[in-house]
């Protein structure tokens, strides 16, 4: 499997399936190469994969990320060779160690040390299958650690929730060969007021988890500027806004520090469903 230049992020427990059907349509019309995912409280990460590869005909499908926590190594495996064989080779598994509140709070299972937890897994789903070198897993790796693990084992990395300069330091250690998939959160807004608003409640779910709260203080943020919401230089690295030419300026900065692909992620506001598709529209030629 090749994997494109652009693809796009998206939440889509937002949707029924009506409204999955006519996103799905208007991102495969629009030219993106994947579409990436994350497994929610609501659609079961497997199952919706089934259901958008059967709404589509060229668009590939990405989870970002399915948990280790579940479904068995095994299951994993069988569900990726599944939607593979019957789909025509377009769905890629992005894997994820999750969040403590998420595996322990919502799953009741016991959360393990998150690189020694991913070789295992990795271990399960890649060890003695044949051609599991060239399978297209990938692994939200922020950490060091973890980023090498990933690319030791698998094909590549969708790092979520960071920096074009994260992204330097993720191609300085990868292998020829792989992929480094970054997620960037934009939106077409020229109000600072407006953007960094939306920015804030986006991210509101995310600045309580220590997994990306320490990635972020690796990246040069400070603790005060994790709180009340995120500074405005927090959020304005975070979130690319502006108009769609300065959007499209912020997100060569990945290309250009080293990002084999980047998928956007369309923030607006809820249920504002014509301004997800209008972003998409304006940026579809970055």
């Amino acid at each position: 499997m090749q994997l494109g230049r652009l693809g796009v992020w998206y939440g889509v427990d937002k949707l029924d399936g009506a409204g999955l059907r006519q996103f799905l349509g208007t991102v495969e019309r629009l030219g993106y190469d994947t579409l990436w995912y994350p497994e929610s409280r609501g659609y079961e990460s497997l199952a919706v994969a089934g259901f958008m590869l059967g709404n589509t005909t060229k668009l590939k499908l990405g989870s970002s990320i399915a948990s280790i926590y579940a479904r068995d190594a095994f299951t994993a495996r069988r569900g990726y060779i599944t939607l593979r064989d019957l789909y025509g080779d377009r769905f890629i598994l992005g894997l994820g160690v999750s969040h403590v509140p998420m595996v322990e709070g919502l799953r009741g299972h016991v959360y393990e040390k998150p690189v020694p937890a991913m070789r295992k897994y990795l271990d399960g789903i890649l060890k003695d299958q044949d051609g599991s070198e060239s399978w297209p897993v990938v692994v939200a790796a922020l950490g060091p650690l973890m980023l090498k693990l990933a690319f030791e084992k698998c094909l590549g990395v969708v790092p979520y929730n960071v920096t074009p300069e994260h992204t330097r330091q993720a191609r300085a250690i990868m292998p020829a060969g792989k992929w480094l998939a970054v997620e960037q959160k934009v939106t077409i807004e020229t109000d600072p007021a407006r953007a960094r608003a939306l920015g804030r409640k986006e991210l509101a779910r995310y600045m309580t988890l220590p997994n990306y709260r320490n990635n972020w203080l690796r990246l040069g943020f400070t603790e005060a500027e994790l709180e009340g919401g995120g500074s405005d230089r927090f959020i304005d690295a975070m979130v690319n806004w502006g108009d769609a030419a300065a959007v499209k300026r912020q997100l060569r900065a990945h290309f250009d520090a080293g990002a084999t692909h980047v998928c956007i992620q369309p923030v607006h506001a809820d249920g504002d469903f014509a301004a997800r598709d209008a972003i998409l529209t304006a940026l579809a030629d970055t």
